[in-house]
């Protein structure tokens, strides 16, 4: 079990919690307890920044989130050894504010059977023109090992309208399993699956979102500009998260790479 708890959750836009593995290469020049910016010299190295650099996400905070529950048996592994890496991301609210982001966890009491990785489809390549008021974009991934997936977490930001999962099976049947129709930055939900999603190789998740870039949307910070990928909520993102329960074999690294068929 594990939840993550900001102090003063009117400034937390959403908090992030990596696991840098012994030997990450990641964020080389920050050190333990001290606040760091990574250098943004180009959209490349942020969005690595963003990312985490491939090491995986223990968990996530956004507005409205639940603490993230797995059934005996299923867990999320930190090495001996890791760092718990805090992605703050702050957005001023016009006050003075102090903030302490905490985590909790509780430790597995048996190896488990089965190992939980938080993957997602993403689209960082999107346009939303100045005024439109029904944008969509999608993002596409593709599935590799059989897994089973236990929850969804949409995001997108301000002008953020509604979001869409479908399966896309090998046969090329599709299967809408999430449909968020009023989308809101300020009530961002795990949808956490009473029957869990089994996937075989072939399979697809498709995410789709929309925006509404118009003067008719009052969260809408600016309808005159252009919009693209950014962190700060008044530029957007397409991020559908989903966590999955794969074989302890399977780590972030290799889920996308196809396994030989002796294992």
């Amino acid at each position: 079990m594990i939840e993550i708890r900001p102090s003063d959750r009117t400034v937390v836009h959403h908090a992030v919690v990596f696991i840098r593995e012994p030997g990450s290469k990641w964020l080389p020049d920050a050190k333990p307890g001290v606040p760091f910016v990574p250098m943004v010299a180009n959209s490349g190295q942020r969005f690595g920044n963003t990312q985490g650099q491939g090491n995986d996400v223990l968990c996530i905070y956004t507005p409205g989130m639940v603490p993230d529950i797995y059934k005996p048996g299923q867990a999320k592994q930190i090495k001996a050894g890791s760092d718990l890496v805090f992605q703050m991301h702050y957005t001023a609210s016009g006050k003075p504010g102090k903030d302490q982001t905490k985590v909790g966890l509780v430790w597995a009491k048996e190896p488990p059977t089965e190992r939980i990785i938080t993957i997602g489809a993403l689209n960082n390549r999107f346009t939303i023109p100045a005024g439109d008021p029904s944008f969509q974009a999608e993002a596409v991934t593709p599935i590799i090992n059989p897994m089973t997936v236990m929850s969804f977490f949409p995001h997108l930001h301000l002008r953020g309208r509604a979001f869409q999962y479908d399966i896309i099976y090998p046969t090329g049947e599709t299967q809408t399993v999430l449909k968020v129709k009023d989308w809101s930055l300020n009530w961002q939900l795990s949808y956490k699956l009473e029957k869990p999603i089994q996937l075989q190789p072939g399979a697809k998740v498709k995410v789709t979102g929309w925006w509404d870039n118009s003067a008719n949307n009052p969260a809408n910070p600016d309808p005159k500009v252009d919009v693209k990928w950014g962190e700060q909520s008044w530029e957007e993102m397409l991020i559908g998260f989903f966590d999955v329960a794969v074989d302890p074999k399977i780590t972030n690294k290799n889920i996308y790479a196809k396994r030989p068929s002796s294992e």
